[in-house]
């Protein structure tokens, strides 16, 4: 009996109560950047199990004005487009409880700009830097991205995907 009282007690120590389940940490493979610190993107990501995974489907920017939206100055540059598109899913995000922390994963989908007659890779990735590996969230992501021919339309010049995960609370 004093065998069995004291197993007990000692299985109580380390039990787990219900809904605190305890999750392994999502593993964030980096990639060195050319200074020898971590990358602009990630390698990969690695998902434990007992997460909770949010997809967004592919956002495109708001109007700089929204009584004018026919043009890409309407929208702005790739830069200007792109920081308008992350603005819009950072809000999406939170509405469900998520962080821009929270984002693995993200494809982009960039439209050269009239303008330059090509892609604004750089300009993309400035709107990028505003969001992930900055002083307010030092994360970044794993990262495709794609230069197409054409969006929905001719005065978008980016649109962005995303995958978050957190902890799952239910």
């Amino acid at each position: 009996m004093r065998i069995t009282l004291t197993a007990a007690l000692l299985l109580s120590a380390f039990a787990v109560p219900v809904g605190a389940q305890s999750v392994a940490p999502i593993e964030r493979i980096a990639s060195p950047g050319p200074d020898g610190k971590p990358g602009l993107i990630l390698k990969g990501v690695i998902i434990p199990g007992g997460c909770e995974t949010f997809y967004l489907s592919g956002q495109l920017a708001d109007p700089i004005d929204p009584a004018r939206k026919e043009t890409v100055e309407d929208f702005g540059d790739t830069r200007t487009q792109t920081v308008s598109t992350l603005r819009k899913i950072k809000a999406l995000l939170e509405s469900k409880g998520y962080t821009i922390r929270d984002v693995v994963k993200m494809q982009a989908f960039l439209a050269a700009d009239p303008k330059l007659g090509k892609i604004d890779f750089a300009g993309f990735n400035a709107g990028f830097r505003e969001f992930f590996g900055s002083a307010d969230n030092p994360d970044t992501v794993a990262r495709s991205t794609f230069q197409v021919a054409n969006l929905v339309a001719p005065q978008f010049l980016v649109e962005l995907e995303v995958t978050a995960v957190r902890p799952d609370r239910r």
